[in-house]
């Protein structure tokens, strides 16, 4: 890998996950750490470009990240984990139990998307705006160029095929808020392409980690804790 990606970790034994949103960080999983510490070694991973963890030269693409994750785990003599997503976080999750379905045991997909179509428009609009605008400006100015592969990342990825759902072998838990910015739709796309998985709908919206921590939580400990 051309670069160290940051982490932070709590906790001791089985090895869980945690893969943020578009444009945040592992802090993000704050209200996470503390509680799922208690029964799993618990990593909070900054994304390539997010957070701590810098750009680097390779493309910023979800599977880029997948692959990011991959070198990571194998870095770390982590051979097998559960893995928790948000987000573009669901998204790199779900590519990487695709492409490397050994290296997962419970997957936690948490308002993930197969492409831009499963977003909410009211929510997919000005992403695909600032985007466009950003593009513009991208040549000659830094930040420009860094908000662009940051929205690009809403507007070309992850383009994932509900026929390639069936490669996931990870036991899978999709969850989404009552008024997700994922469409419903999409979420049970999703669900019925995974074969056996399980679906929570928690009260909130695409946030509900961070908004409704307790409900979210239990929900994520049952799954967790189930033999």
């Amino acid at each position: 890998m051309d670069i160290k990606l940051h982490y932070e970790e709590k906790g001791e034994g089985k090895p869980l996950i945690l893969l943020h949103g578009n444009n945040e960080d592992g802090t993000y999983f704050v209200n996470q750490i503390e509680s799922f510490s208690k029964f799993r070694w618990v990593i909070a991973v900054d994304t390539r470009g997010h957070g701590k963890s810098p750009r680097g030269k390779a493309p910023f693409t979800i599977r880029q990240f997948a692959d990011d994750l991959k070198k990571f785990m194998d870095g770390m003599g982590i051979e097998k984990a559960d893995i928790l997503g948000f987000s573009d976080g669901g998204n790199i999750a779900l590519m990487f139990a695709i492409k490397y379905p050994d290296m997962v045991d419970k997957l936690i997909l948490n308002g993930a998307n197969l492409d831009e179509k499963g977003v909410k428009p009211s929510a997919q609009v000005p992403v695909t705006l600032g985007y466009k605008f950003a593009l513009k400006f991208a040549a000659k100015n830094k930040k420009a160029r860094k908000n662009a592969e940051m929205l690009g990342l809403m507007v070309n990825d992850p383009n994932i095929s509900e026929k390639s759902l069936s490669k996931v072998k990870a036991e899978t838990l999709v969850i989404a808020g009552t008024n997700d910015l994922i469409k419903e739709s999409e979420t049970m796309r999703i669900h019925k392409g995974i074969a056996g998985s399980k679906l929570a709908i928690i009260e909130g919206d695409h946030f509900v980690a961070k908004k409704n921590p307790n409900e979210y939580n239990k929900i994520v400990e049952s799954f967790l804790k189930e033999e």
